[in-house]
């Protein structure tokens, strides 16, 4: 006879759903993480080599924060894995030009895509200057800074050759930055 048996009901069912449950935890199997010295325990799967040299950690209304620590305020470019300081009108495509984006026109290897972030909200280039970069042989993928910034990420991990031109949240000029 069975342990169950001399039990009572409550007991019995308690202890049948003990063995229940001890069954079912058993059915997992759990392998422990290895670590390696100053990897924090993370693989990185899809990298051929080194993170890219630019990574945004967060973007405030203070800017734009880099992953080194860097602060960002005002209009910038991450291009092959640089920050460019980007002057550029202060009010939205006021007196925007294309020799605003030359920078794209002139790199060789162009980048594939080209992700712009107009701050705090979407707004749509002026037909003459997305007419300017499709000449240039760029693909342009407009966005909010944020979304930019995040897909830049994406995309820079993947190990694509992607370039971004961000505005600031909060716009503003760089100080002593000569007149665009």
């Amino acid at each position: 006879m069975s342990l169950a048996f001399f039990l009572r009901p409550a007991a019995r069912s308690a202890l049948r759903n003990s063995a229940r449950l001890r069954l079912a935890t058993r059915a997992f199997h759990v392998t422990r993480a290895r670590r390696y010295p100053g990897d924090g325990g993370l693989n990185n799967i899809l990298s051929g080599g080194s993170a890219p040299a630019v990574t945004v950690k967060t973007i405030t209304q203070n800017g734009i924060q880099l992953a080194d620590g860097l602060l960002l305020t005002s209009a910038c470019i991450f291009l092959d894995g640089k920050v460019f300081l980007w002057n550029v009108p202060e009010k939205l495509w006021d007196d925007w030009k294309p020799e605003h984006f030359e920078i794209f026109d002139t790199v060789v290897p162009k980048p594939e895509i080209l992700l712009l972030g107009t701050g705090e909200r979407v707004e749509m280039l002026p037909p003459q200057l997305r007419q300017y970069l499709m000449r240039a042989g760029v693909q342009l993928d407009v966005m909010n800074t944020r979304n930019a910034c995040s897909t830049y990420n994406l995309l820079a991990e993947e190990g694509r050759r992607v370039a971004a031109a961000l505005l600031p949240i909060t716009p503003r000029r760089w100080e002593g930055a000569p007149p665009a």
